[in-house]
């Protein structure tokens, strides 16, 4: 059974439309099966493996929220939810954006921010998911279709100026629920080397939202790339959590966490306990970010701003660093974002030094989707205790780390003052402001590169190239009172003098002075 709805759902003035107070959503008239398959009611459902289905078509104008939220009214006996959907994508202007519709399912419990209802997510990766007891398309999460008020939720990214048309078709199967399996999530803990070194990923994407590899294929370049642990970051979904066990193991430390993807900026949540959904309906206006930061560390993550000066639609971070954790200063290939990123990083360490803040350290990840996205470029090297969740995390959240495009790149950075003081990345030298300090940096893996010293007043010291071994230490002498801090660059050689060349790898900071 088809049923057209469009006079419903032309307009946001048609009636039956109105406007919830959530995160700017508005919420259309409801779907019903209330008659059940074949005239049977909803008290009684439909015969075992019968199917009904309706089909809305409507049109979203230019200005609609964010959110819009289809009612679906769910009768019992309902043994699978499948939703598909198109819409159309016409030609625009030049420099005009076009249409793109993203698509996610809420369950009987709601809507409400905090996700207590969130079923699932897909952004716009693809065009049709079903939900049902023992199985759901990946982003989505299994369980009982129970009787109630269901919500498609549709996210207009962006609107040609004629409109958005859409159609969506639901199809509800009856019959027995089946069982819905026990989550069962990769171990805390892998077989480390103790106190070391150790290689991570944090923030890549498979077929749970807009990826094209699967976790197996990912696990396998993950240790191909030399990795010792990676971190699950789907967008606005934690469907994936479940599915890691399997490609654990004592090599290689799975952390499951999300990227929560609003319309002001992107975040990672990074290391959450299992099962944490992070809600992302909501742009920097609301002041609702604070809370969703919080949410992430009472569950165990870090907060850390992905990308912060991407220019894709919605990517660029407007929330400030108020929260961050850790903030991602090279995301994929090294391109000139990643260079204003890393420039509003090291305006981020000037700040804190000349104001006695706190300091937030950097780090870098592939943000890997497809082939050729390579997993571990770049990567984080993370002084760790162990490699733990805890330990790894703890790495991270005090800088002891530095960041480099591959496993064939190595650094060794440390500073030393007088009476045999010494501090390595991310810790700070104990020195009188006008002692002698000398400056240490050892590469490996860096053939006819440059390194260079950068400090609160900008770049101090630059080398010669390195020679063809790629391997080579450079050395330098300052004070505190020159330099409130050292943090360590090496750079390919430049493609456009003056800029400077794409880095290799770069050091979180050394401190200097009492």
């Amino acid at each position: 059974m088809c049923e057209d709805l469009h006079p419903r759902h032309a307009g946001l003035n048609r009636r039956g439309l109105f406007v919830t107070g959530a995160a700017a959503a508005l919420t259309l008239g409801t779907v019903s099966f209330a008659e059940g398959a074949e005239g049977r009611g909803p008290a009684r459902g439909g015969a075992p493996g019968t199917k009904e289905t309706r089909t809305v078509r409507g049109t979203l104008p230019t200005g609609s929220p964010d959110y819009v939220y289809l009612p679906v009214e769910v009768p019992r006996g309902v043994r699978e939810l499948h939703v598909a959907y198109t819409y159309q994508k016409p030609a625009v202007p030049p420099g005009t954006q076009g249409n793109a519709l993203d698509i996610g399912v809420f369950d009987e419990r709601g809507t409400e921010l905090g996700g207590e209802g969130f079923r699932g997510w897909s952004g716009g990766a693809r065009t049709e998911f079903f939900v049902r007891a023992d199985d759901a398309t990946p982003g989505y999460i299994p369980g009982p279709v129970r009787a109630g008020t269901w919500h498609i939720a549709l996210g207009p990214y962006t609107v040609a100026p004629d409109g958005l048309p859409y159609e969506v078709t639901i199809t509800l199967t009856y019959g027995e629920p089946g069982r819905t399996p026990k989550p069962v999530y990769p171990p805390e803990r892998a077989k480390g080397r103790g106190r070391a070194w150790y290689r991570g990923d944090c923030h890549l994407h498979s077929v749970h939202s807009d990826g094209k590899r699967t976790l197996a294929e990912i696990a396998a370049l993950a240790r191909a790339a030399g990795l010792d642990f990676i971190n699950s970051s789907e967008h606005n979904t934690h469907a994936a959590h479940a599915h890691w066990a399997e490609h654990a193991g004592g090599d290689l430390l799975i952390m499951l966490g999300e990227e929560v993807t609003t319309r002001n900026g992107h975040v990672v949540a990074l290391g959450t306990d299992p099962g944490t959904f992070v809600d992302w309906r909501y742009r920097a206006r609301d002041n609702r970010f604070g809370k969703y930061a919080r949410k992430v560390r009472e569950a165990g993550g870090l907060v850390v701003p992905a990308h912060p000066h991407a220019t894709c639609v919605g990517c660029n971070w407007k929330f400030g660093f108020g929260e961050a954790d850790v903030i991602e200063a090279w995301n994929g290939p090294y391109t000139p974002d990643d260079e204003i990123a890393l420039a509003d990083w090291d305006s981020t360490l000037v700040a804190s030094v000349r104001g006695g803040r706190r300091w937030i350290p950097a780090m870098g990840n592939s943000d890997a989707h497809r082939d050729p996205d390579p997993v571990g470029g770049p990567q984080t090297v993370v002084l760790a205790d162990d490699l733990t969740r805890e330990a790894i995390q703890e790495g991270l959240r005090r800088g002891h780390s530095y960041v480099a495009e591959s496993k064939s790149v190595e650094l060794a950075f440390s500073a030393a003052g007088g009476r045999g003081h010494h501090a390595g990345i991310g810790e700070r030298l104990d020195v009188d402001r006008d002692a002698p300090v000398t400056v240490r940096l050892a590469v490996k893996g860096a053939p006819g590169c440059t390194a260079r010293f950068v400090t609160d007043q900008g770049v101090l010291y630059t080398s010669p190239p390195l020679p063809e071994s790629g391997a080579g230490t450079v050395e330098w002498r300052t004070t505190a009172s020159y330099a409130a801090y050292v943090r360590a660059e090496v750079r390919h050689p430049a493609t456009t003098p003056p800029l400077p060349g794409a880095l290799t790898a770069f050091t979180n900071p050394i401190f200097l002075g009492d």
